[in-house]
């Protein structure tokens, strides 16, 4: 059954997280990780989706340094409010808080990461900053970071009619990641969110198939694991 637990942070401080774990033996791990609206509803769902194929899957609640329990809606004050949390937020801090997920379910198994639009690009950073394979759907502030060394696979999702990521900040994925998995689809940002407006099922789909096979490939439980 899915839990609200809580992970340790820095410190003495600990945060919220989702978890869920399939029936059986688990094929690894994977650290589910938000876009700017919080732990809400799509992302409790994602977090289920992986449990129901073979994974113990966790999100964590990184708002809950600056305010507890937020769930945002997907217009434009939601968009504004969470924007304002991302920025109160400190990057090696959350990096940190992924270890600290992704070491909470160690015992699943090897441990992935996946994470969507600002998630996107934090779930980027945990394949060069925590060595973890990664997925990252459309992260718009990719970019900035893709001078960083990168220890771990990688695949990206993107939509071609999303206007915040241009065909050069795709172009320049391909650049400077040349194993990187890159696919576009014939969508707009947050192609995969069944509560945007810009939720394309047929892309989602096919995402999710590659995101399934990319976590099997690079998480199958060994005798090291």
């Amino acid at each position: 059954m899915p839990e609200h637990l809580k992970i340790n942070s820095s410190g003495m401080q600990c945060i919220g997280a989702y978890r869920a774990v399939p029936p059986g033996t688990p094929k690894g791990g994977i650290v589910v990780i938000q876009e700017i609206f919080g732990v809400n509803a799509h992302v409790r769902d994602l977090v289920v989706q992986f449990a129901n194929a073979g994974y113990v899957a966790i999100a964590p609640a990184f708002f809950d340094h600056v305010e507890s329990d937020v769930e945002l809606d997907y217009d434009a004050a939601g968009i504004a409010r969470g924007r304002a949390l991302i920025a109160e937020l400190d990057i090696d801090q959350v990096m940190a808080d992924v270890g600290s997920a992704a070491n909470s379910i160690r015992s699943a198994g090897r441990i992935g990461v996946v994470g969507y639009c600002w998630g996107g690009t934090i779930a980027m950073l945990a394949a060069s900053r925590l060595g973890l394979p990664a997925v990252s759907y459309y992260g718009a502030r990719n970019v900035a970071w893709l001078h960083e060394t990168f220890t771990a696979p990688l695949q990206f999702h993107f939509g071609k009619e999303d206007r915040s990521i241009p065909p050069e900040a795709i172009e320049r994925h391909r650049q400077c990641l040349p194993d990187a998995e890159i696919y576009l689809y014939p969508a707009g940002h947050g192609f995969n969110c069944d509560l945007r407006k810009d939720f394309a099922p047929k892309s989602a789909a096919l995402a999710r198939e590659r995101t399934l096979a990319f976590f099997e490939k690079n998480l199958g439980r060994s005798d090291e694991a």
